[in-house]
């Protein structure tokens, strides 16, 4: 499958700013910062000038997080490289010295020695795992992202892994379908399908509500640890506990790889109720504390 155009990353970049701006200034939906941040952070992984000039407004002005001139001139110096004078007026305005990025731009934390050690030789690389029938029509992404971020918190998962897991795994086709027969937005397979009463995999609602479900089950089991609950998103959990890490799979290996360069945090909050932890996580948290 080739690669998105320019031009299409630019218009998904636009949609997430305009969204950002919706929840920054309460346009139509209760003011929200934190969504303004992580929608105007996505677009600025897409190198949006708009969105880092946005994010770094936010920074300088302390609207929502704490106030923060090092990353606003980073952020406005970027802008300015883009294009965007208003970026390169401000970063004179607002001083700062060298780069410093928020969190979510950062570059992915190094790989652990166990997934290291499971991985010979470069990390493999592989074709995106489903077949695409053409994106929805831009209003329809508009949605789809508003509802992905409605249903992020309630199922309390962080809507930039959630946008994350849906790039890699649909890149947002509701009807995208893998050779295994995994299915829509987050490629449900019908065992999960089942094991989460989702009954029509392709209905984009229940697909999302499905797939939270198993995120947010996999991150309790694991104890919040990120990227053993991706691992477990794609190879199931049995394969993680299995090789009590990241499966040394080619597949598996770059999934997690492709997920942790949208989103590079180590640990999540997670909901100890809803899953008795993997045992081996159990031992290893006890002699860790």
């Amino acid at each position: 499958m080739s690669l998105p155009t320019r031009p299409a990353l630019a218009q998904e970049a636009r949609e997430l700013v305009e969204s950002g701006i919706r929840y920054e200034h309460a346009e139509g939906f209760v003011r929200d910062y934190a969504k303004a941040h992580a929608l105007y952070c996505a677009a600025a992984r897409m190198n949006d000038a708009d969105a880092l000039l946005r994010m770094g407004w936010m920074y300088a002005n302390g609207r929502g997080l704490p106030r923060d001139d090092a990353i606003a001139n980073t952020l406005f110096r970027r802008a300015g490289k883009l294009g965007s004078e208003m970026g390169a007026r401000l970063a004179l305005m607002i001083p700062g010295s060298g780069d410093k990025l928020p969190d979510c731009l950062r570059a992915p934390a190094a790989p652990s020695a166990a997934s290291v050690a499971a991985s010979a030789g470069p990390t493999p690389t592989i074709e995106d795992p489903a077949e695409f029938r053409g994106l929805p029509a831009s209003i329809d992404r508009r949605k789809l992202a508003q509802t992905v971020i409605r249903m992020a918190r309630e199922y309390r998962l962080d809507p930039r892994l959630v946008f994350a897991v849906i790039r890699a795994e649909s890149n947002f086709d509701p009807l995208a379908r893998s050779p295994k027969n995994a299915q829509g937005l987050m490629q449900l397979i019908p065992e999960t399908a089942e094991r989460f009463a989702v009954r029509d995999a392709l209905d984009p609602i229940e697909n999302l509500r499905g797939g939270m479900s198993y995120l947010r089950w996999l991150l309790s089991y694991f104890r919040g640890d990120v990227v053993l609950a991706l691992a477990a998103y794609n190879a199931g959990e049995g394969a993680v506990d299995r090789h009590r890490g990241v499966p040394p799979y080619p597949e598996t290996l770059a999934y997690v790889q492709r997920i942790r360069a949208l989103y590079p945090l180590d640990r999540h909050a997670f909901d100890a109720r809803i899953a008795t932890p993997s045992a081996w996580v159990s031992v290893r948290l006890a002699f860790t504390k």
